[in-house]
């Protein structure tokens, strides 16, 4: 990484608020009365929820007390919008009151849509504020957007929040990756928010544009959507290439953003708690678990009082970062963040195997231009196949790769996976998020995600957690 990507870089001095645990409980405290106050009886969704619990939500005044809520999951919200098209009764207030509508990006099934009244955006704004002074963002850089701008939430509150405090916002919706990446090389962008994913394609066609990213204007990168900007094999990818710092962040279209990495504390996310309520629950169980063991952010959003989620299981796996904050901040912070999905966990030969523990080991091999992973189900036994796309370059090691990648996921995962080798180009790029971990009954047929495109992507079948 060059000087030029940490010069400057500098991140506010915390706010008094995160300085002391006391002063995050009282403010959650405080800030859970009146959403509580807001939604019952106001909201049905959350009205019939309590009520069907045996729940007095008045009774809840203090943080002890928010276990006494019922977990909330995105199934309930899929089947309350089927229930209630076009939106649920996830709503404070009456239809008129809403002005912004946003939906997943639809990966585990039909798309949530969910609404915001102008209070609730201006708070998810201020949310990137933080995120923004947590990467060190002047009054002088100047922001890309390499994103289609649809109905997915991605990267417009980051657009929004961005223009807020006054930078100069360069939007790349309706564009091909040339294009893009002409705006940010002829406006001298010096952040981009966009997927690791992308990051990665946007570095392969600069590379056949013969465009020198790191030498380039860019200082840094602020990526979501997907596991890997806390994978270090996957960062260190995407800052070699970018000569910039990557910022992972965290965040779902129905929660907000609401967990970024700062310039202090690499590798690990730090929870914005005076915004949220975060536990880490045993999947199983759903009792709190030790500190610094493994389970499942549930997270109660605090500021979104329009469509708010109380004690929502957000599917991603976490622990506790137990180490001093090097920056002295207060907050939560989450070592490795989002270290992988609970259900996308998969027992091959015994072994539980994740995604991110692949892509950890892929990306180390600059040979690999692209993969994608396959689990077939055959007599009720999981088989793992891999298929790497080597680059222009490594073609002629072809076994010698496939033997390598296949000793190294041997010796790091303990089991023996199927590699093959496809000719270069011939695994799908993606604009947004990738799609490279599918499951199939027997030989089905490979699922492909939509294509790099100057235009915005069809519907995807089905969303990480994310967004």
């Amino acid at each position: 990484m060059s000087s030029r990507a940490v010069s400057g870089m500098t991140s506010e001095r915390s706010r008094p608020e995160e300085e002391t645990r006391e002063f995050i409980v009282a403010r959650q405290t405080e800030r859970l009365r009146t959403l509580l106050d807001a939604v019952v009886p106001a909201n049905p969704f959350w009205t019939r929820k309590f009520q069907a619990a045996g729940i007095d939500a008045m009774a809840i005044r203090a943080l002890d007390d928010l276990p006494r809520l019922p977990l909330t999951e995105k199934a309930e919200l899929v089947a309350d919008q089927a229930a209630h098209p076009p939106y649920g009764s996830n709503l404070t207030y009456p239809l008129v009151a809403y002005s912004r509508m946003h939906q997943t990006s639809g990966t585990t099934g039909r798309p949530l849509r969910w609404l915001d009244t102008p209070e609730s955006w201006s708070w998810f704004l201020d949310c990137w504020r933080r995120i923004f002074e947590f990467a060190g963002i002047t009054a002088e850089d100047r922001v890309a957007f390499p994103f289609s701008f649809g109905p997915f939430i991605g990267f417009w509150a980051a657009f929004d929040g961005a223009n807020r405090l006054g930078n100069l916002c360069l939007a790349g919706g309706g564009m091909s990756s040339e294009a893009r990446l002409r705006l940010i090389e002829d406006n001298h962008a010096t952040f981009v928010c966009c997927t690791p994913t992308y990051a990665l394609r946007l570095a392969e066609v600069a590379d056949q544009m013969g465009i020198d990213l790191a030498s380039g204007s860019v200082r840094a990168l602020i990526v979501a959507g997907e596991p890997g900007g806390c994978i270090p094999a996957t960062r260190e990818r995407i800052e070699s290439a970018w000569g910039a710092r990557l910022f992972d962040h965290w965040g779902m279209t129905e929660i907000g953003s609401l967990a970024t990495e700062a310039i202090e504390t690499k590798g690990s996310l730090s929870v914005l708690e005076t915004e949220c309520i975060a536990e880490i629950l045993d999947v199983t169980t759903h009792a709190p678990v030790a500190a610094g063991e493994l389970g499942e952010l549930v997270v109660t959003n605090l500021g979104r009082l329009g469509s708010p989620l109380i004690r929502y299981r957000t599917g991603d796996l976490v622990r506790a970062d137990t180490s001093p904050d090097p920056a002295g901040r207060a907050l939560l912070r989450l070592q490795g963040g989002i270290l992988g999905r609970a259900d996308d966990m998969v027992s091959i030969r015994g072994n539980n195997v994740f995604p991110s523990s692949l892509e950890a080991i892929l990306r180390e091999f600059p040979a690999i231009a692209e993969y994608r992973i396959t689990v077939e189900t055959r007599r009720a036994m999981n088989h793992l196949r891999i298929e790497i796309e080597p680059t222009d370059e490594a073609v002629s090691r072809g076994d010698h790769l496939v033997a390598e990648v296949s000793r190294t996921i041997t010796d790091r995962l303990n089991f023996q996976a199927d590699v093959q080798a496809v000719a270069p180009r011939s695994l799908p790029r993606f604009e947004l998020k990738g799609r490279r971990f599918h499951r199939v009954e027997g030989d089905a047929a490979h699922r492909t995600g939509e294509p790099d495109a100057p235009s915005p992507p069809p519907s995807p079948p089905k969303l990480r957690g994310k967004g």
